[in-house]
């Protein structure tokens, strides 16, 4: 009798998730990408989300300021060692055709008043990085869009140029616009579509076992569990993923394309950045064909 008592008594087992099982790498990965639908995550977004307040601008989860325990280490990074700033938030937006094309019609949404233009002889070449504000088109000094950084790609012996011009998220749509109005560039054929979120049934298995955190334990999460899970590329945030991303001139053949989070961006402050990157970054062997 003692023992029969002491089954009914005995409580039943719990059939939540335990934290190990709900931050599994499949099951954060698949909720990750959840979170990210409406506010595109950095690279580094989990570094610093430990680290930073954050804050949601411009379609993106940004570090808005350090907490108090990384102040100190931020700043004697900056004063004595190296400080790394991600700028991948930063819209690029790449131009290809040949050069005098391109300067002719830059041209005009830049004045050699302000300073420096996109025919600087040391920016041309492709060794330094130039900045300067733009204009709309004949407008200056009115309607100034804002300012940009650009960068030229060196010359390979090949007529065609590459230009990377780096906006600010908030500028992005303005100068874009007037980029493709006086290179009178239009849409392609083919539009950009994103594969749909769910490809699989394995996908589907992995997207309940997500919702279904803090319930009932579902079998099908045993035959996922070591299951490599696929990450998807939602877009960016100032760009719609199911409009182009690519225009062209029918006249001179110059492209427009929009590089946003594809191209990776960074920013090194201190004493010793110039060391860390000889330290980083190897230089390849130069095959010759």
């Amino acid at each position: 009798k003692q023992a029969e008592k002491a089954v009914h008594q005995k409580k039943e087992q719990s059939k939540t998730k335990c934290r190990k099982a709900r931050r599994r790498h499949i099951n954060l990965v698949a909720e990750f990408n959840r979170r990210q639908r409406k506010n595109i995550w950095l690279e580094t977004h989990i570094w610093h989300a430990k680290r930073f307040h954050m804050v949601k601008k411009w379609g993106y989860c940004l570090g808005n300021s350090p907490t108090e325990k990384s102040y100190r280490a931020c700043y004697r990074a900056m004063t004595k060692h190296c400080l790394l700033q991600d700028l991948s938030y930063y819209c690029c937006l790449e131009l290809i055709g040949k050069e005098n094309e391109l300067l002719k019609k830059l041209a005009r949404i830049c004045s050699i008043d302000t300073g420096l233009t996109f025919e600087e002889a040391c920016c041309l070449s492709g060794r330094f990085e130039g900045s300067l504000n733009l204009y709309r088109a004949d407008r200056y000094p009115e309607d100034m869009l804002g300012p940009v950084t650009f960068l030229w790609k060196p010359r390979d012996g090949s007529e065609n140029r590459q230009l990377w011009i780096w906006v600010h998220p908030a500028l992005k749509q303005d100068i874009l616009r007037e980029l493709k109005a006086i290179f009178q560039c239009s849409e392609p054929e083919n539009i950009y579509i994103p594969e749909p979120v769910t490809t699989s049934n394995q996908e589907e298995k992995q997207m309940d076992v997500v919702l279904s955190l803090g319930k009932k334990r579902k079998k099908e999460d045993k035959e996922g569990e070591k299951a490599v899970p696929v990450k998807k590329i939602i877009g960016d945030g100032t760009r719609d993923p199911f409009q182009s991303y690519s225009w062209i001139s029918q006249t001179t053949g110059i492209v427009i394309s929009d590089r946003t989070m594809e191209i990776l961006r960074y920013r090194l402050i201190g004493p010793l950045s110039h060391s860390v990157l000889t330290e980083t970054l190897k230089a390849a062997s130069l095959q010759t064909v």
